[in-house]
């Protein structure tokens, strides 16, 4: 493999940055530079290895970053790389167990293989068959130089996005780099999936167990889990499971995790997804683990109500709020490419190519409105791409308004906290109310000590941001011309002082006009 650094690799991750960049933007070319073919696309994502792979698999969810050619292409990205050499495999596990004796068999051939580990299958002394997830040797130190190879790249490419653009993709690599960093640490796994048997140990899914004591930075041992992807469509009916409802219970445990945990699995593709018998759920791989706050949860489930409701109005001010669309976006355009696209999705009798088409067609005709992509939101936006695309397996024009927010419209009580009944939701009220008036007298007393800090929302914080900036814009358009007059008047030029008079003129009368 190529030195991180080396020449040949940068300009390749610089040429794939900026095909990001010219797809996003419309653009044919920037200086010599033109878009990589999807092809080209892929070659290079192949060539740059792991933290690319993931990235697009991150970019892969944004409808509105690419064309239809270019998401075809970045949706059949699968995280299958060959598997480590024998050499680089008894380091590894020579470092992960010192003590082998734990294991009465270990196939040294592993049963999958990926970018940032491989699992094998084994067995332990006390004869409990378990799955032991090995990293590769040396993907940490290469994760980090890679973060870093982007961020520097994304830092120059700076002065060429627009303000919405440059801040939906820092939020995508921000929060793509927090997760990558947690994914390559076993460690980080083991307590994911310790906090996953936890939370949803009621849930009708099953979860791995972990074991810890055999657990460390470079493996990650757990009981070994049978049963057929969720994408076999050939033997899942073979077991004489009803697709359809198999979907509806994967989207019922997704809204159990987001919108009332807040704690979900961002990573449920079809090799991390088992269907075992009487079509009982498996889950796979507790890498990609991710906390929403409570207010993005409450977010979600406002937009979520908004959406069942077809109040289009409601559901806009939910979005500006959940921060997918800037707080300064003109409701009225906003609102009318939310009911159109509503209105797509919503017609059963398309097919899911004339749905795909119309929407794209749809987008890229309101290219220009204000969306963004907030932090907290970008493994929400992935883990719903690929639950979209896993109901496609069973139902051809299968999408979020048409199946998944039925599905979401039955269970939203118990998202809103009142699946217990109304006496026991007051009852948990009123036992909150101590806390409740604690937090009053606390607000009142700092509000007599002239001692009150107000907390600003994320859309107020973004259109200050924006009417600050368009605000200082002309100031500094106007200051600039300001300087070159007194720069002027010091210089041996004739006309200087007429010069001078029409520059400052001229800044004066831009700085006036901006602030009016």
């Amino acid at each position: 493999m190529k030195h991180p650094y080396s020449p040949g690799r940068v300009l390749c991750a610089l040429h794939f940055t900026l095909t990001v960049f010219l797809l996003v933007r419309g653009r044919p070319k920037f200086l010599w530079f033109r878009p990589l073919s999807p092809e080209k696309l892929m070659d290079a994502i192949a060539q740059l290895g792991v933290c690319f792979l993931k990235l697009a698999q991150v970019l892969a969810t944004r409808a509105d970053f690419f064309p239809l050619e270019y998401l075809d292409k970045l949706k059949t990205i699968h995280d299958q790389v060959s598997p480590m050499n024998a050499e680089e495999y008894e380091k590894v596990f020579a470092r992960a167990f010192p003590d082998p004796s734990c294991f009465s068999f270990f196939d040294s051939a592993p049963l999958a293989s990926a970018s940032i580990g491989q699992v094998h299958e084994a067995r332990l002394q006390s004869g409990e068959r378990v799955a032991v997830k090995l990293r590769r040797q040396g993907v940490d130190r290469l994760v980090e130089k890679d973060i870093r190879l982007l961020r520097g790249i994304l830092w120059l490419a700076q002065p060429l996005f627009s303000r919405l653009t440059r801040n939906s993709l820092e939020a995508v690599i921000s929060e793509f780099s927090d997760m990558i960093r947690r994914e390559t640490d076993m460690l980080s796994e083991c307590e994911n999936l310790e906090q996953f048997r936890k939370r949803f140990v009621k849930s009708d899914v099953t979860l791995p167990e972990a074991y810890r004591e055999l657990t460390s930075s470079d493996a990650l041992v757990m009981s070994f889990i049978d049963g057929v992807r969720i994408d076999d469509k050939e033997a899942i009916g073979a077991m004489g499971i009803d697709g359809e409802k198999l979907i509806s219970k994967l989207v019922v445990f997704y809204m159990e995790q987001m919108l009332i945990a807040g704690f979900f699995h961002a990573d449920p593709h079809p090799g991390n997804l088992l269907v075992q018998k009487g079509g009982r759920l498996a889950l796979l791989d507790f890498g990609m683990v991710k906390r929403l706050s409570n207010a993005t949860r409450i977010a979600m489930i406002e937009v979520v109500k908004a959406a069942n409701e077809r109040d289009f109005e409601l559901y806009i001010l939910a979005c500006k709020r959940l921060g997918v669309v800037a707080a300064d976006a003109p409701d009225d355009k906003m609102t009318e490419f939310a009911e159109r696209i509503f209105d797509i999705f919503g017609d059963a009798r398309l097919s899911a190519s004339s749905m795909r088409d119309i929407a794209f067609t749809t987008l890229a005709s309101m290219r220009d409105l204000p969306f963004k992509i907030p932090q907290e939101v970008v493994y929400v936006m992935r883990v719903s791409s690929l639950i979209e695309g896993l109901g496609t397996t069973f139902v051809d024009n299968f999408n979020g308004v048409k199946d998944v927010l039925p599905v979401l419209k039955s269970n939203l009580t118990r998202a809103l906290g009142a699946e217990a009944g109304l006496f026991p939701t007051i009852g948990q009220e009123l036992a909150g109310l101590p806390l409740t008036m604690r937090r009053a007298k606390t607000v009142f007393n700092d509000l007599a000590e002239q001692n009150l800090h107000v907390k600003l929302s994320r859309e107020t914080l973004d259109l200050l941001e924006g009417r600050i900036r368009n605000m200082m814009r002309p100031i500094c358009q106007g200051g600039l011309f300001i300087l070159a007059a007194f720069l002027v008047v010091g210089m041996e030029l004739p006309w200087k002082n007429e010069i001078a008079v029409l520059l400052f003129a001229v800044g004066a009368l831009r700085i006036v006009i901006g602030l009016k």
